[in-house]
């Protein structure tokens, strides 16, 4: 059975990711289908942890992952590495005593208790005292009223996570509010719309971003671009002798390197490496979720039964958040490129087939299933891949983010 998993960026008050929430579904069509809770979460357990590798999904961050009632009263939980994981506790389960009972012995043994989509009652107090983290959604609930339990929780030792934040806005008022933990994608929208301007050094990615994408490029040039900057050149050489790529015998030279990848793969390496550039002031998540939608198009088009170039593909994933690395708009951004008009219209306005492919791989990160379920039917995609398309896009997204 494919597993449907994805994860939600939750970060520090430096931006920097703590973990991952991770969102289980066990196919795209009829969501839940005769499955109860118990069933989802042992499954995403299971899958996580013993067939893909939480290692795969999260790398050295935390994992949170929501487990039902009878699952808290098992114990099931502590099957698992304790600091790989915080448990949460879903808001409709019932704090009675078995369920505090295994909380509380969890708790000592080591275990994060997370009080998920929380909203304050009395009957919750054995459960906030046995708690570590506690998670408000910031969209349900209303500014005045996380402030006040704010309050009355002050006198436990807590941290407080902010859920569903989508703007900088935001980010900062849970910040002023005194939230530790924020889960959402902030980061992937401009701070600016105007009035700033790009640092000279992104003028260079730039520069060398709309180079390679020249119709009338020539391979040859490659070299040249990769010998002009010693940052391109050593991480070059660094990932083709990386653990990831897991080649016996050594790189050494560029020309070598040429040889090995190919035009298109050089091309996608410095594309990539380029736009790391262009987001070196934002959080580490924003260029690798976009290196994972840049795989992951190009992935989904080979499954196109119509004729789609799927380097285009990569590239409207890898430059789908060019507006919030820059903080300005998208259209003023493609100008200074020399990309296609189809490729631009899915940048600007999600639109066409490639728009498709770009919102597919953006409603799967977040989750969205019901979107993507739409999306893989429009596109005519064999979603039993997906799974695994995703999983390769996230490793080779974390082999580009270590270089």
């Amino acid at each position: 059975m494919e597993i449907y998993l994805a994860r939600q960026p939750i970060f520090d008050k430096n931006k920097e990711i703590y973990g991952y929430e991770l969102l289980f579904r066990d196919g795209l069509i009829n969501i839940f289908p005769k499955i109860n809770g118990d069933v989802a979460t042992s499954k995403i357990l299971s899958n996580t942890f013993f067939s893909i590798g939480l290692d795969q999904i999260v790398g050295d961050k935390k994992a949170f992952i929501n487990f039902t009632k009878e699952l808290l009263i098992n114990k099931i939980p502590t099957i698992f590495p304790k600091a790989n994981i915080v448990v949460e506790v879903l808001e409709d389960v019932e704090p009675d005593d078995d369920v505090i009972e295994s909380c509380r012995f969890m708790s000592k043994q080591g275990y994060e208790i997370a009080l998920d989509d929380f909203f304050y009652e009395e009957k919750l107090i054995p459960l906030i005292s046995i708690a570590n983290i506690i998670k408000f959604d910031f969209r349900l609930t209303p500014p005045d009223h996380i402030r006040n339990v704010l309050r009355k929780l002050s006198a436990y030792k807590l941290t407080f996570l902010a859920e569903k934040i989508e703007t900088y806005e935001e980010f900062n008022e849970a910040l002023k509010m005194g939230f530790s933990y924020f889960q959402g994608y902030f980061f992937s929208k401009p701070e600016i719309l105007k009035g700033k301007d790009i640092p000279s050094y992104k003028i260079n990615y730039l520069q060398i971003l709309s180079e390679i994408n020249k119709e009338n490029f020539k391979f040859s040039e490659l070299e040249n671009i990769i010998n002009r900057d010693i940052s391109i050149s050593y991480k070059l050489l660094k990932y083709l002798n990386s653990a990831f790529l897991g080649r016996p015998n050594k790189i050494s030279s560029i020309k070598d390197a040429l040889i090995l990848l190919g035009e298109s793969g050089i091309k996608q390496f410095i594309s990539v490496i380029a736009t790391a550039g262009l987001a070196s002031d934002k959080p580490d998540e924003l260029i690798r979720s976009s290196i994972i939608r840049a795989k992951l198009c190009e992935l989904l088009g080979s499954l196109s039964k119509t004729y789609i170039d799927k380097s285009e593909l990569f590239i409207v994933g890898l430059f789908s958040q060019l507006d919030a690395m820059l903080d300005n708009k998208m259209e003023t951004l493609l100008v200074e490129l020399p990309l296609s008009d189809k490729v631009k219209k899915a940048l600007i306005s999600r639109e066409g087939e490639m728009g498709d492919y770009l919102n597919f791989s953006s409603c799967y990160e977040k989750g969205n299933w019901n979107s993507c379920s739409i999306l893989t039917s429009n596109l005519e995609i064999d979603e039993k891949q997906i799974p695994k398309f995703y999983i390769e896009a996230v490793n080779w997204a974390e082999a580009y983010t270590k270089l």
